[in-house]
């Protein structure tokens, strides 16, 4: 029967329609999947290969969330080919090989485009009511369709834990409930933390004054841009590894600030096109909290000392 190796690389064959398939040198491998480039018939592909039984759900979040952020046609992505199950119950995931390198000059350039992205959905907003004026438009004629909730049409996955991303109305209730609150029960069922639980029903009563006079307009999000997650190739920055879903755009600077990896002009020309809402320090803190819990319920307590002092500093 060969090795998994061999036997991955026949499927390869066969689902790329190759003969040649040559393994490149520089194989990437992130927290969760194993990654390869291989050179085809058809030019190079990145391979990513998972064998967790819920890697295709992992998978497919991510070939829907590069889809749909290469669409708006702003921030450069590798472009996803397809997803492919694996007869051990794992999965690999097919995309466009990009010569991705370090982000050193494009920092600014990122920002800028970053914003575009958050801001694309919010154009549709206004366009649909332009072409709403305009006679003889009905409202189902326009390719343009505005998203006006929170949340994503599939599963997408933060790591490998599946995010809950049923749409709803409200911002707020979206991610206290499906974010937060989600986390939080994964705390409890493992780690049953007396103090983590406390701090949260505190907490939960403070959020919505959080965001009193914030207007909120659905956009794109990347879901996961730490700076492990961003390079740039020969024409600009690029993004990779998303976890998409329509949610508030300060949401996504969260993980950013965690990790460090962005300069001061990344934030200036983000800000150019998004100024800070009144509020937004905290909120941001707010936005890491998940993220905290996320990384708690992910890689264990090294993580809950972070967790429980960011709560802490949002009941005051």
């Amino acid at each position: 029967s060969g090795s998994p190796g061999m036997k991955m690389e026949s499927v390869l064959k066969r689902e790329l329609n190759t003969t040649r398939l040559k393994a490149l040198g520089f194989a990437g491998g992130g927290c969760i999947s194993q990654g390869q480039s291989y050179e085809t018939d058809s030019g190079r592909v990145f391979v990513k290969v998972n064998h967790k039984n819920q890697a295709k759900t992992m998978f497919d979040g991510e070939m829907a969330s590069l889809e749909a952020i290469l669409k708006t046609n702003t921030v450069k992505v590798p472009r996803p080919m397809k997803v492919i199950s694996l007869s051990d119950g794992g999965s690999m995931f097919i995309m466009e090989h990009l010569d991705i390198r370090g982000l050193s000059k494009y920092m600014a350039k990122l920002g800028e485009i970053l914003g575009d992205l958050h801001l694309h959905n919010a154009k549709h907003k206004e366009r649909q009511q332009r072409e709403a004026q305009t006679v003889g438009k009905g409202p189902g004629q326009s390719e343009i369709q505005y998203v006006d909730k929170f949340g994503f049409h599939t599963v997408t996955c933060c790591g490998y834990i599946p995010q809950n991303n049923d749409w709803q109305n409200d911002w707020v209730n979206f991610f206290a409930q499906q974010r937060l609150q989600f986390q939080m029960n994964l705390i409890e069922k493992e780690y049953g933390d007396r103090e983590a639980r406390e701090l949260w029903s505190k907490l939960q009563l403070n959020i919505p004054a959080m965001f009193h006079g914030i207007e909120i307009t659905p956009a794109l999000l990347h879901g996961d841009l730490w700076g492990g997650n961003i390079g740039q190739v020969e024409d600009g920055p690029v993004i990779f590894d998303p976890a998409a879903f329509y949610g508030h755009s300060e949401y996504e600077l969260g993980i950013s600030g965690i990790f460090g990896g962005f300069n001061s002009a990344f934030y200036t020309a983000y800000h150019n096109k998004f100024p800070k809402a009144p509020g937004f320090e905290k909120r941001v803190k707010l936005y890491q909290l998940f993220h905290y819990l996320n990384h708690w319920n992910h890689f264990g307590t090294g993580y809950r000392g972070s967790s429980i002092s960011i709560m802490k500093a949002l009941v005051k």
